[in-house]
């Protein structure tokens, strides 16, 4: 590229470089700052395998700046842009939208409704985060109901009752009450009874596909008509376990010429074979239908206000039969449109996610390529980085996407200030280093001077990732320790100052000792990548969240005395 290019190049690099430093108030990242560079620059394009060498240098230079010269340089850079940002992260500052005539109710009470049949994928956490916040806002009860009453279809798995309740946990809440619907069949039973007293509902043994083409042509099954006595007597050999599956069910009783057909006629309860995996309701045949077992449970914890997918909203409408039946008010309704998740390979379904690991796919329901939240809590990702990003969402009824990359901005807010900083080097390429200092002295972080410095040994020579390796008799800055020039296969120490690399004649790379050094696995969302860090990585705690310089935030999952292993998060 030519001078002109080149300092096209920098001078737009420097913009966004300062832009993602000041909106994050970290170090501007290489890769953040790469996309809107090319995006906004097609004619870069061409150069793209030179432009991230420049882009480099400029970064280093600008993460060498305190944060209020970094401000100040912005808004000499690109005020507008500065401005925009800003009035960006003041309208983020939004509450959840009002609940409906909250003001009738002594009390705001909501529930979140997981079906326990595996844990949970980040889709799920919307429903706490939103319904958390809310009882919160208006000083409320928030209710875990676990609808496990389809010990088939959707078949409970005994671990996820615990795992669903330690991620509500992980993202900040705490349920006033958990139920689990299975242990409250009697309830059901008990309502269906009356139910058939008031001559709502009427047993029927018509197969699937026969009482489907009745009710499409708005025709009454012959059973519904049946008397009273004859219903109560066959609901209860339904209780009893005397049918097998498919041969019996209850339905509610509703307007067979209903205009929509989903809403005639509807069944309430249903016969399955299969015991349910809980010891405690393993006996029982007779299920009741979520539109039944959920629409009695709301109104008998107290529910007022139900939030649930636009896709659900035939649900309400069935259930309002039922409540009409027993003249119970109907609780208030948000409908909201499902959540999608980019970044991920594997679809985000939970039982998509069991197949892969049961097949060997995925190593578990924490493995950093499964769109769960074990997964990110296993990578560092703090559970008020999920919340916050669900809450920004908003309660619409459109489907809404929700990228990672608000999560990752949110968690890096979070973890920063506290993340110490260390080296790991991938794929290194190995230099004898000749003159300078015994070892390198970066700082622990870069805005607290009193935290310290790490000291890196150099004397034995070092390692530098294949992407830094200087040409032959070019000069690079390795960080914390000062600049080298490339001879051979050495790297002789040079008596240049920073001043260098803030002219931008020297890029900033980061290093490793080619000796004393920890062996280190790191897990990401592509795989596993090995490498070096320097010796003082070994002091890091399990489970602490440290930044490798200029690679980005991982979680220490393990220290080792043959390799450690971190858990990438994000840049």
């Amino acid at each position: 590229m030519d001078d002109e290019l080149r300092e096209r190049v920098e001078r737009e690099a420097e913009k966004h470089a300062l832009l993602n430093a000041v909106k994050y108030d970290s170090d501007a990242d290489v890769g953040a700052v790469m996309g809107p560079l090319m995006g906004e620059n097609p004619d870069f394009r061409p150069h793209g395998d030179e432009i991230p060498g420049v882009v480099g240098g400029v970064v280093g230079r600008v993460n060498d700046l305190p944060p209020e010269e970094k401000r100040a340089r912005l808004e000499e850079l690109a005020p507008e842009e500065l401005a925009e940002m800003e009035a960006e992260e003041e309208a983020d500052d939004r509450t959840l939208p009002d609940l409906p005539n909250a003001d009738d109710y002594d009390e705001v009470r909501m529930r979140a409704a997981p079906n326990p049949n595996g844990p949970w994928h980040i889709g799920h956490a919307r429903m706490p985060a939103v319904i958390g916040t809310y009882k919160e806002l208006y000083d409320g009860s928030f209710v875990v109901r676990f609808d496990d009453t389809d010990p088939e279809t959707k078949r409970p798995d005994l671990d996820a009752y615990d795992a669903i309740l330690e991620d509500i946990d992980y993202l900040g809440f705490e349920p006033d009450e958990v139920i689990r619907a299975s242990d409250r069949m009697e309830t059901y039973y008990d309502h269906a009874r009356e139910v058939i007293e008031m001559g709502g509902a009427y047993t029927c043994s018509c197969s699937g596909e026969a009482f489907s083409e009745l009710k499409n042509a708005g025709e009454p099954c012959p059973h519904r008509d049946k008397d009273v006595e004859t219903t109560r007597e066959e609901f209860e050999a339904m209780v009893d376990g005397e049918y097998s599956s498919g041969e019996m069910v209850l339905r509610i009783k509703t307007d067979i010429e209903h205009k929509n057909p989903a809403l005639r006629d509807w069944v309430a309860f249903r016969m399955i074979d299969t015991p349910h995996p809980r010891e405690e309701a393993s006996d029982y045949r007779c299920w009741p239908m979520l539109d039944f077992q959920s629409g009695v449970d709301d109104h008998l914890t107290g529910v007022t206000h139900i939030i649930r997918g636009i896709d659900l909203q035939d649900s309400a409408k069935r259930q309002r039969f039922l409540y009409d039946y027993f003249d119970w008010e109907y609780p208030e309704v948000v409908h909201w449109g499902h959540v999608q998740v980019d970044a991920y390979d594997v679809k985000m379904s939970t039982s998509t996610i069991k197949a892969k690991i049961e097949a060997g796919e995925l190593d578990g329901w924490d493995d950093p390529r499964a769109p769960t939240i074990k997964s990110l809590r296993r990578r560092g990702i703090r559970g008020s980085a999920i919340v916050d990003a669900m809450l920004e969402l908003g309660t619409s009824t459109s489907d809404v996407d929700l990228s990672m990359s608000a999560i990752y901005a949110n968690n890096r807010d979070v973890v920063d200030d506290e993340a110490p900083r260390y080296f790991l080097v991938r794929n290194g390429e190995r230099f004898a280093v000749e003159g300078g200092p015994e070892a390198g002295h970066p700082a622990i972080h870069p805005d607290h001077e009193d935290r310290g410095d790490r000291t890196v040994p150099a004397a034995d020579g070092v390692v530098v990732e294949s992407a830094d390796v200087p040409a032959e008799g070019e000069r690079v800055w390795l960080k914390g320790f000062g600049c080298v020039r490339r001879e051979g296969d050495s790297l002789v120490h040079t008596d240049d100052t920073i001043e260098v690399v803030r002219s931008g004649d020297v890029d900033v790379i980061h290093w490793a000792p080619a000796e004393d050094n920890v062996s280190v696995r790191m897990r990401t969302m592509e795989g596993d990548v090995t490498g070096v860090a320097e010796p003082d990585f070994a002091d890091a705690d399990v489970d602490e969240v440290v930044q490798f310089e200029r690679i980005g935030f991982v979680r220490v999952d393990s220290q080792g005395d043959d390799e450690s292993v971190v858990y990438w998060a994000h840049e």
